[in-house]
């Protein structure tokens, strides 16, 4: 996997577990309980003895993950990552013999840094991702919106105090590649096997991190007198106000009226989340499909919205960037 392709799958997740893994831990099951809750991705720590070989079971149990190194403080453990095949390093810090090495190993490395001039001496080193840590006391989201006007073609990868209370104000500044964080993954579930436990909190941390709800309905209408009854009616009931555009009528952001038959038998449900990519991704992993071809974009490059192949109870469903976040 070259750099940037792990870059572009690691931004599509959205959210690496940290984890330090004991010689006591069951690395498969953790693998699974991680990949089925929606995170088929993890740092692994090399505070252990145990993690080459938890990488090695992590990644023949599930070979579709993403496993990276953390803690990384020497070149012979960067030999040992990579006999072990991981996928990327993590240093807490810039080192340049390291990242050099890692360059000679072919193996990706994203490091540590927390200030300006440990940006600066990245982009000297030919990187363009880096780990802010430790994230929060370092001056968090602000800092790291400070140091991105100067320095706008770097991405960040945040870890150190990120947590669900503040997961999507991260992830949804663009400078932000993807965060670490490590409340999915309790010390003692992992040291007891608690494996259901990990897999509802992965679970419930790619439910807070995609922020998925209900953004509108949408109803087909024959022709345009009929989506004009129809409004007229939604608005004699509850007071919306309606929003005419050439192709449909908005009642306020509850329900689009389509002047003609468009996708889906009855009409269609709009999704919004804080990123269309990720919950695009999210969904693909779980074996839905998408129409491409439905795909609008933002001028920013970023998606606005695009549609599944599969129907529900007769509605075609689409993702719809959150229209909250502007």
């Amino acid at each position: 996997m070259t750099r940037t392709e792990l870059y572009d799958a690691i931004e599509r997740i959205g959210l690496v577990p940290v984890i330090k893994i004991s010689e006591k831990a069951d690395a498969s099951g953790l693998a699974k309980a991680l990949t089925e809750g929606g995170l088929p991705a993890a740092e692994v720590t090399f505070r252990t003895s145990a993690a080459p070989e938890a990488i090695r079971k992590m990644k023949a149990t599930c070979p579709q993950m993403i496993v990276g190194v953390g803690t990384v403080l020497s070149m012979s453990q960067v030999d040992a990552a990579a006999d072990a095949g991981a996928d990327f390093v993590v240093t807490p810090g810039l080192d340049p013999e390291i990242v050099r090495y890692c360059g000679f190993k072919e193996i990706p490395i994203i490091p540590g840094v927390s200030s300006a001039s440990g940006i600066q001496e990245a982009i000297s080193l030919g990187l363009n991702v880096v780990k802010f840590f430790p994230a929060e006391l370092s001056g968090g989201l602000k800092a790291i919106k400070a140091m991105s006007g100067p320095f706008g073609s770097v991405r960040f990868m945040p870890t150190g105090g990120i947590n669900a209370s503040n997961l999507k104000d991260y992830l949804n500044d663009r400078s932000i590649l993807a965060c670490g964080g490590t409340w999915m993954v309790p010390e003692e579930a992992l040291e007891a096997g608690d494996f259901d436990t990990i897999r509802h909190l992965t679970e419930k941390a790619v439910r807070t991190m995609l922020g998925f709800r209900l953004a509108h309905i949408g109803i087909n209408s024959e022709d345009e007198a009929e989506a004009k009854q129809t409004a007229q009616m939604i608005q004699s009931l509850f007071a919306f106000q309606p929003n005419e555009n050439p192709g449909s009528i908005f009642m306020d952001s509850y329900f689009e009226i389509m002047k003609t038959p468009f996708l889906g038998e009855k009409g269609h449900i709009a999704i919004a989340t804080s990123s269309v990519e990720r919950g695009k991704c999210y969904l693909e992993r779980k074996g839905f499909r998408f129409r491409e071809d439905s795909a609008v974009f933002r001028p920013d490059g970023t998606m606005q919205a695009v549609y599944l192949e599969q129907e529900v109870a007769g509605f075609a469903i689409h993702l719809v960037r959150d229209p909250q976040l502007g």
